[in-house]
């Protein structure tokens, strides 16, 4: 199939077997490799991206289901070599351990700042309950999220 499809603010035509994952396309087609596979059963919230204003679990979804769509990917977060707030905020807080995790963190926090810029601390719980992190109690994710909350007021 001819995809045609936004990344990160570009325009993206490729031909596609449009059953292929969007995490591999991402990663294997277009380089995109700051989205990380951990389950592929989206349990984990390692892969997720924004799709069309929401929060997805790229490895669940496919290319052909993407067509006419806007994807922002973690690499689509740093705009003029200048990273996301949420970016920052996550580094000051020391909410990144090993770091897999981190990239669908910030992504499942930017799918919420995107709807609700001014989140109380239980939508932020709720907006990331789908992410897993292995090497924290979560407390510094929440409270960088939050910080960041705050920032945007």
């Amino acid at each position: 199939m001819k995809l045609k499809v936004v990344i990160n603010g570009a325009a993206v035509e490729k031909e596609i077997d449009g059953s292929k994952r969007l995490i591999d396309f991402l990663r294997e087609d277009l380089g995109l490799t700051g989205t990380r596979e951990g389950c592929s059963e989206g349990e984990c919230g390692a892969c997720t991206v924004i799709l069309n204003g929401e929060a997805v679990p790229s490895c669940l979804v496919l290319t052909g289901q993407i067509q006419g769509g806007e994807i922002l990917t973690i690499e689509g977060l740093e705009k003029n070599g200048e990273l996301d707030l949420l970016q920052k905020k996550f580094i000051s807080h020391g909410a990144i351990q090993c770091g897999f995790c981190t990239p669908g963190f910030l992504m499942s926090a930017k799918a919420l700042f995107m709807k609700n810029p001014h989140p109380s601390s239980e939508e932020i719980r709720r907006a990331i309950e789908g992410n897993i992190c292995r090497c924290t109690g979560y407390i510094k994710i929440v409270e960088a999220i939050e910080d960041a909350a705050k920032e945007m007021e």
